[in-house]
């Protein structure tokens, strides 16, 4: 099983930044793919961001290009969602994911609790 837990959330003011953080624990899959996703009121929960374990591939929604960044630290098994230049339609509940490309356990998919962002404008 992997556990994952995200934070630095909170209230920001229209074009200010916050980091998000997910910390994985347990028996993280030796090859994965990564995302944030976000799921404002009323709207379905879409894909912001992912990232591969390897970090060579990355994928970013059209909305969040050349504001967010996504980045991984394979040593603390952390992974980060840089958000500049924020915007009150990024105001959400973002969640990270995991899922297992990983030979024995491909195809199970992890989420964490998430945590809120809300950009006040």
């Amino acid at each position: 099983q992997v556990q994952l837990v995200e934070s630095g959330g909170g209230l920001v003011q229209a074009g200010g930044s916050l980091r998000l953080s997910c910390a994985a624990s347990g028996r993280t899959p030796s090859s994965y793919v990564m995302g944030w996703y976000r799921q404002a009121p009323g709207k379905d929960r879409e894909c912001v961001a992912t990232i591969n374990r390897s970090g060579n591939a990355m994928y970013y929604a059209d909305s969040v290009k050349g504001r967010f960044t996504i980045s991984g630290d394979n040593a603390k098994n952390t992974f980060y969602l840089q958000m500049n230049s924020l915007k009150p339609e990024d105001t959400a509940i973002y969640y990270c994911k995991i899922d297992s490309r990983d030979v024995v356990t491909i195809g199970q998919v992890y989420w964490g609790q998430g945590t809120q962002v809300t950009v006040s404008s």
